[in-house]
């Protein structure tokens, strides 16, 4: 599912904030966890505000799973996971360092990807007892 904000539409509407929910696949290439994937949609529930220059202010969670082998053990392990969505988007065109919009169309899959990426654990480590494995050298 594609997230999107038409801002002319709210600005019509007199709507300038409003809460979105919804869920979107998450690519697992996104991942840079060995034998990790993502283990169900994500779920995005947001907050935004259009501003009077017509900047949008995002905020909101992303909650995800993932499942694979446990970085130290190699057992199959699942976990639960929130990230945090923090972003403002402006209008095409000028100087800054915001998401951009264009055509009066909000478009939120960079930022919830980008929110995803650093709400990422390093490793998905199983619950104890988690016991690492051993290397024999002989």
């Amino acid at each position: 599912m594609m997230m999107t904000i038409d801002v002319r539409k709210c600005n019509a509407q007199k709507k300038y904030a409003g809460d979105l929910t919804g869920e979107f696949e998450a690519d697992d290439a996104l991942i840079d966890i060995p034998y990790v994937r993502f283990s169900s949609p994500v779920r995005a529930e947001l907050h935004y505000e259009i501003l009077e220059d017509d900047s949008v202010e995002v905020t909101g969670t992303l909650f995800f799973a993932l499942e694979g082998a446990c970085s130290r053990c190699l057992a199959q392990t699942e976990q639960k996971f929130e990230g945090s969505v923090d972003a403002c988007f402006v209008p095409q065109g000028g100087e800054s360092e915001e998401y951009r919009y264009r055509n009066g169309v909000v478009d939120l899959q960079s930022c919830l990807n980008d929110a995803l990426i650093l709400a990422l654990p390093g490793r998905l480590v199983c619950e104890p007892p988690c016991v690492a494995l051993e290397w024999n050298e002989k």
